[in-house]
């Protein structure tokens, strides 16, 4: 068993057999799916894991109970990778109350259908539960990332169990930089979401918090600022680091060409450059890294008098994530009809302070001496103190 205090435990599983999370994100380093027993006089236990883990979830959580049975389940949130193993805990221990709020309940049953869940406790902002000499506080977190999150705060013990805030993906066997894949999965999860999360902030300033236990990836216990710090970041769509995300397509070879050579420059300027092929990187690598440095360059064909697919994809994750406050260049190409840079351009229209740069290129097919020039001067701009500033 893992303490995470000598009274609250650790009953998580990790799971390397997920490939895609949620049908779409890489997760080489798999998946924790994380669970939490408090010990009281009254035993809580905080979310269940997804079905795919429900026997070994409940091997842990009976270890951890000694004996004894559980008298809340707290369910913080409802999507299956933390309630998918509810039906099963209710049918082994059938007299334990369950607890959420109103939406909780309403999408437990949908997702649950022919179970009743009789014994149930609803709750609501600012509610509290004693279960001996821990004391839990209710925080309604609606839309982080979904309608019925909520977070639990222990007084006694100073622990906010933070539901997918503050999570991140890879399984917890595994070693690796948490701010990484912290961000990508913020970015690509939460990210839409960022005014709700600046709410949530603001209620957590008003508490005490030694450990914050979510229900992906590990135990936040030193430094709690610097994380708190991060989701500020993120959530206010603030860049996180100078440097230029570059992002292309290219058909034939021609726009690559002038990506390199904008990037070269940019590196020989001291610029920090993150380069994506779109149509052969990992999307939400590049989606993340847009969001991460303050410049950002997409470079695309025309296509069908609009734009390269994998170049729409990824404007529109943009879009749907409230993309803003960047300075954003562009690098079109088109044999006879360029029409990629309006078409892109028209698409942050209504995206809150973006700057486009005053050098962008078009090729006609391929480099020439003339845009080739075009290009370095792209690449002075980017990397001139009022972009950097």
């Amino acid at each position: 068993m893992k303490h995470v205090t000598e009274s609250i435990i650790y009953i998580g599983v990790n799971d390397h057999d997920v490939d895609l999370f949620e049908g779409q994100y890489v997760v080489p380093n798999g998946m924790a799916y994380n669970s939490y027993v408090i010990l009281d006089d009254s035993i809580a236990v905080m979310d269940t894991v997804d079905v795919s883990k429900t026997q070994e979830w409940l091997d842990h959580l009976e270890e951890a109970l000694q004996g004894r049975r559980p008298s809340y389940l707290v369910v913080q949130h409802m999507e299956p990778d933390h309630a998918g193993s509810i039906e099963s805990f209710v049918r082994k221990y059938p007299d334990t109350v369950i607890v959420g709020n109103m939406k909780t309940f309403t999408i437990m049953g949908q997702f649950f259908p022919e179970v009743s869940f009789d014994k149930k406790l609803v709750v609501k902002e600012g509610d509290q539960l004693e279960l001996g000499t821990h004391k839990l506080q209710f925080i309604l977190a609606p839309m982080v990332h979904w309608p019925e999150v909520m977070l639990t705060y222990e007084a006694s013990e100073k622990v906010l169990f933070s539901a997918d805030a503050f999570g991140k993906f890879g399984a917890l066997d595994v070693e690796e930089d948490w701010a990484c894949e912290a961000r990508r999965y913020y970015i690509g999860i939460v990210g839409k979401y960022g005014m709700m999360v600046q709410n949530l902030l603001k209620k957590a300033a008003g508490l005490e918090i030694a450990k914050i236990c979510p229900l992906h990836g590990p135990v936040l216990e030193d430094d709690l600022g610097s994380y708190l710090n991060l989701y500020d970041i993120w959530s206010s769509y603030r860049p996180e680091s100078k440097g230029v995300c570059v992002c292309y397509t290219s058909v034939y070879g021609h726009t690559r060409e002038a990506v390199k050579l904008l990037c070269g420059q940019l590196e020989k300027a001291g610029v920090k450059v993150s380069l994506h092929d779109l149509a052969r990187d990992d999307m939400a690598e590049a989606v993340e890294d847009a969001f991460r440095y303050d410049r950002l360059v997409l470079a695309t064909t025309t296509y069908n008098a609009g734009i390269f697919p994998f170049m729409k994809t990824f404007i529109d994750h943009l879009l749907e994530r409230n993309y803003q406050k960047r300075t954003v260049a562009m690098i079109e190409n088109g044999s006879w009809g360029p029409m990629a840079m309006k078409v892109m351009k028209e698409a942050f229209k209504n995206s809150k302070e973006i700057v486009f740069a005053e050098n962008n290129v078009t090729l006609l097919s391929a480099l020439n001496e003339k845009t080739r020039q075009q290009v370095l001067a792209l690449a002075d701009e980017l990397s001139s103190p009022e972009r950097t500033a």
